[in-house]
């Protein structure tokens, strides 16, 4: 097992190119003058040409290496938005702040309330609700890898702002607060016990609910963030929601796993999705209509997009694929060179590892 210094040592050796886009040309829309901005992001949105009655707000936070537009294209939801009438918020990170454009869901001056990058995206939101007329009560937030950790950070530091959130290949909020911590988190190490977790997420904000519903969305094979931090998301979450440890429903959907807490009222508080042999990445059914395939978007036969904003009540009905499917033999992952252990996993790990070392305080 690689040491610390040891992963420090080969990013300083490995420092990785820029990411290669995956869109023609961005549909999305710069946002400025949304606050004071102590975080220092920038931010892009979309409109549909028609929004819908009371329209809901969809934040999006990408991964390390992307920007606004790739994820965009890659995970459908701009087209989505056409469909059902509800608008797109993208906070954006910035190499100023970030080497590799990972948002810094490890500094505890950007994950308290109030302050660095958190406030930033909540002015954001405040601006796009104002300046359009969008339904505050329907604003949810999603994200991927560093943008599924800072998604949590939002949820748990504003979580009187948001009605539901889904956490891709995230991490638990504040259980790092340092670089080497940060390090040992992705790899499932000194992750606190429940108890603590659910302390550290009550701390956040004094909150006393409703709390935001939550997906979230993992794959078993994932080398670049371990599945045990889903594990603790869930159990981080379920001590706010007041639900007992054994999930309501397990059941297959699209041919994977997943797991459902219930409140008392019937609805779902919490879902876990685990997809099979899926490495670190957006899971993703191109056959669907929604997304493409391209670094850190896998198409695993599951539309995380689709799943995501039907749970929170954005469309009828998740897109299904296009092409008849066996409902006895679930799909299998699509495996690409890139998609191997030794190319797309030490490439990750060596992005988010130059990212982090590069991490810039701000004053």
């Amino acid at each position: 097992m690689r040491t610390i210094s040891d992963t420090l040592a080969r990013t300083t050796r490995l420092k990785p190119g820029k990411a290669e886009p995956v869109h023609p040309r961005s549909r999305l829309l710069t946002l400025t003058d949304f606050g004071s901005n102590p975080g220092g992001l920038k931010a892009k949105y979309y409109l549909p040409k028609s929004l819908a009655k009371k329209p809901a707000l969809v934040v999006v936070l990408h991964g390390c290496t992307q920007i606004p537009a790739d994820y965009d294209a890659g995970s459908g939801w701009s087209k989505m938005a056409d469909e059902h009438g509800f608008a797109l918020l993208y906070p954006q990170q910035l190499r100023d702040n970030n080497g590799n454009l990972c948002f810094n869901w490890f500094l505890p001056d950007d994950f308290g309330r109030e302050k660095g990058e958190a406030l930033s995206i909540r002015q954001m939101i405040a601006a796009m609700v104002s300046r359009h007329k969008l339904a505050s009560e329907r604003i949810y937030v999603t994200g991927l890898s560093a943008g599924g950790a800072m998604a949590n950070v939002v949820l748990a530091t504003y979580p009187e702002v948001f009605a539901g959130g889904a956490i891709i290949a995230g991490l638990p909020y504040a259980t790092a607060s340092t670089v080497s911590e940060a390090f040992d988190r992705m790899r499932g190490h000194g992750i606190p016990q429940a108890r603590e977790l659910r302390t550290i997420l009550r701390a956040a904000s004094g909150h006393t609910g409703p709390w935001p519903t939550l997906s979230v969305w993992h794959g078993t094979n994932d080398g670049t963030v371990s599945e045990a931090n889903a594990r603790a998301i869930v159990e981080q979450w379920r001590g706010a929601h007041g639900l007992g440890s054994t999930p309501d429903v397990t059941e297959t959907v699209d041919g994977q796993a997943r797991n459902v807490w219930k409140g008392i009222d019937g609805r779902d508080r919490i879902a876990l999705y685990s997809i099979r042999d899926m490495g670190h990445g957006l899971p993703l059914d191109v056959a669907s209509g929604y997304g493409k395939s391209g670094p850190y978007m896998l198409d695993v036969g599951i539309s995380s997009t689709a799943h995501i904003a039907h749970s929170w009540g954005l469309t009828r009905k998740p897109a299904r694929r296009r092409q008849n499917r066996s409902a006895a033999k679930p799909p299998s992952v699509r495996v690409t060179p890139a998609d191997r252990p030794f190319s797309l996993g030490e490439k990750i790990r060596t992005v988010i590892g130059y990212a982090l070392r590069t991490t810039r305080l701000k004053p």
